[in-house]
This record gives structure tokens, C-alpha cells and sequence, in this order.
């Protein structure tokens, strides 16, 4: 047999593998509709783990493992196809063409919007990029501001959810997993931390720093070139810098923004501490209802894979087919859960894409496992 006459065979056998796979579908896509109207689930792990044992035995040894893939490939292809039929599929459908139509062309220029910590937090500088005027309402910590968004008591919340030296801002992450939100816009703000001192005083004289937690991880290079002094955190960068003003004390010093200086009358003892120069943080916008925005370009989702080889993979593999590039996957464990993690994905997309929208209904249509929360614009 020479290359042309296999050629030649394959495209026969291409022809009726097509021919196989588009009636396998369209019968899968009936037994979707059964399913629905007799409350059933989609999935049925049974029948798929005996399929696949008895595809592994006739296959032969030599193609087991290949045939296990294309197996189980085909099913999550048969899956998808059915939850299309779904009542859970049209709803969100619905919910995002409405969002996509009904959110003004413009972000607000003007907002009730919740942050945490006090005024001169690089939360409040975040906000002041988003917003042309933000009416801003401070909160103690993380849930505080989760909460008043979701409550209608703020229009929007500003949060951190990651910094490109220190990471994850792991808080964050885990409250996302007890509150209701949707991210309607996100930002990268450059952060610039200064030790400030209260007037007077010299860094000769600092035998203790007060900062955030991602303050004195930042500028963990700084703080070792003072020698032994004492680190102590505060729920925030400027309310590290409202302690040290009222604290009354000369050997006690904050690492805040340079902006904090002239709110709480402290001096700058120096600038730019921070370990890296391209320390940026990220923050996200919330909202209590889905808003899109033309120009939305990135999506996030959360959810829970099932506990089964590959099925990473298999999630993964349904992006490929639609070019979209993943450009955050984090995996956190599920508190009270052992061994159960919850799976955090950002992706360049937009829903005004019918391919995206429909991948995205079927993933939240899966069992409850994903939650959709936003498509918006990075600035």
C-alpha cells in the first residue's frame, strides 16, 4: 500500500466515523430531552465507567489507552450536546443576552462604592482609577464590603484579589465561595510603598513597622536591611499609617502609600520600598447584579471538578477548541471539606460570542459545580 491508497482509506473510514458521530449525537441530544422531562441527570457514571471497561477489553492492548481518551472525550461531547436541552442552559442564556442589552453603554462615572480600610488605602486609589468620583463608604475587612454589596448598602465594591510579587490575596478567594457577586470591571494599580514616620522622628530610631500583611511581604528586602525590628500587621496599609499618627510614638514607623503622608501628617522617611518595581496589584469591581459592558473582555468562573482522571483536562481541552487563552487557573481546598477544591479560572472572552456563551451554559449547567462571575473589562 503506498501513502495515496491509505490516504485514500482513511478519508473513507473520516467519512463514516462523521457519519457514526453525527447520529450517536443527534440520538444523544433525544435521550437529553427524556432526561429532562423525567428529572433525571445527565450524567451517569456507571454507564460510562462500563463502557469504557468494556472498550479497554476489546480494544487491545495496543490501543487501550487510546481508545479510553476518544471514549471518554466522545461522552463529554454527548454531555454537553444534552445540556444544551436543559432548562438551566436557556436561563442563563437568557440572563446574559439581558445583561448584554440592558447595561448601559457607559460605565458610571459616579458610585456608591465599599472598600476595606480607611482613607488613603491603595483600595481607595483603585476605586479613584475606576471611578471618575466614588462616593466611598469604608469597611473594616473583606466581608464588610462582600456584604454591602450584596446587602444594596454600596452599588459596588472594590477588592484585591492577587499582587504580581506576593500573590494570591488569599482571604479574598475564600470569601468568593460565601457571597453572591458579579466582577463588572478589574484594574492594575502600580503599587509604590513609602515608610512613613511620625514628625520628627528618623529611621535610626524604628524599632517597629506596621503594615498589611502584603505591605511588609512586598518590602520584605527593605525590612531586613533595618536589622531586628518588630513587624506587625494591620487590617490595612493606611490604617497602619492612622496608627502610627495616633499612636504618639517616635520608634514606631508604617508602610503605607506616599499619599498617606499628607492625610495622616506623617513624614516620608523613604520611597519606594517595595522589593520589585513592577509590583502591581490587582483589583476587582462587584456588583450585586450581572453588568456587561461593551468592551468586556475577560471572564471569570469558579467551580468543582469531579474527582476522576483527566478531568482537568477534559475542561481544558473545551477552551482549546475555541481559542480561548486561560490566563489565571488557581486551585484553592474547599474549607470543611477534605480533600475537595475549588478551581478559580480567568479567560480572554466575551459573551457577546453565541461559542462562549453556550460553553459557559453548560458548564453552569453541570451539576451546580461552576458559578459564572463576570465578563468586564481590565483597565
Amino acid at each position: 500500500m503506498d501513502i495515496q491508497s491509505a490516504r485514500k482509506k482513511i478519508d473513507r473510514i473520516d467519512d463514516e466515523i462523521l457519519k457514526l458521530f453525527s447520529e450517536r449525537m443527534r440520538i444523544g441530544g433525544e435521550l437529553g430531552k427524556i432526561k429532562q422531562a423525567g428529572h433525571l441527570p445527565i450524567e451517569n457514571s456507571e454507564r460510562e465507567r462500563e463502557i469504557l471497561l468494556k472498550i479497554t477489553k476489546e480494544s487491545g492492548e495496543s490501543l487501550q489507552s487510546c481508545a479510553r481518551i476518544l471514549f471518554s472525550t466522545l461522552f463529554e461531547l454527548s454531555k454537553s450536546y444534552q445540556r444544551r436541552q436543559s432548562s438551566e442552559f436557556s436561563d442563563f442564556s437568557r440572563m446574559i443576552l439581558d445583561s448584554l442589552n440592558n447595561t448601559p453603554k457607559l460605565f458610571p462615572a459616579m458610585a456608591k462604592v465599599g472598600c476595606c480600610g480607611v482613607p488613603g488605602a491603595y483600595a481607595q486609589l483603585a476605586a479613584d482609577r475606576l471611578f471618575q468620583l466614588a462616593d466611598i463608604t469604608y469597611f473594616n475587612d473583606f466581608n464588610a464590603v462582600f456584604q454591602a454589596v450584596e446587602k444594596g448598602l454600596c452599588q459596588y465594591g472594590v477588592l484585591p484579589i492577587e499582587n504580581s510579587t506576593s500573590g494570591t490575596i488569599d482571604q479574598v478567594y475564600d470569601l468568593m465561595l460565601d457571597h453572591k457577586f458579579h466582577i463588572v470591571r478589574s484594574c492594575r494599580l502600580q503599587v509604590r510603598h513609602s515608610l512613613l514616620l511620625p514628625p520628627g522622628a528618623e529611621i535610626s530610631d524604628i524599632k517597629e513597622v506596621i503594615s498589611h500583611e502584603q505591605g511588609l511581604k512586598q518590602c520584605a528586602g527593605f525590612l531586613k536591611s533595618l536589622g531586628n525590628i518588630k513587624r506587625t500587621t494591620a487590617g490595612s496599609t493606611a490604617l497602619a499609617a492612622k496608627i502610627v499618627s495616633e499612636s504618639g510614638r517616635k520608634d514606631i514607623a508604617a508602610i503605607a502609600s506616599s499619599e498617606c503622608a499628607g492625610i495622616y501628617s506623617l513624614h516620608i522617611g523613604a520611597e519606594n520600598i517595595q522589593d520589585r518595581d513592577s509590583n502591581y496589584t490587582r483589583f476587582i469591581c462587584i456588583s450585586r447584579q450581572p453588568e456587561i459592558y461593551p468592551g468586556a473582555s475577560k471572564i471569570s468562573i469558579m467551580g468543582v471538578l469531579p474527582h476522576k482522571p483527566g478531568a482537568l483536562y477534559s475542561l481544558l481541552a473545551r477552551f482549546a477548541v475555541l481559542g480561548v487563552n486561560l490566563t489565571k487557573l488557581e486551585s484553592r481546598p474547599k474549607r470543611n471539606e477534605n480533600f475537595e477544591y475549588m478551581f478559580y479560572f480567568d479567560f480572554e472572552a466575551s459573551l457577546a460570542d453565541a461559542q462562549v456563551r453556550q460553553l459557559l451554559a453548560e458548564l453552569l449547567a453541570d451539576n451546580g459545580r461552576f458559578t459564572f462571575l463576570g465578563n468586564y473589562l481590565e483597565i
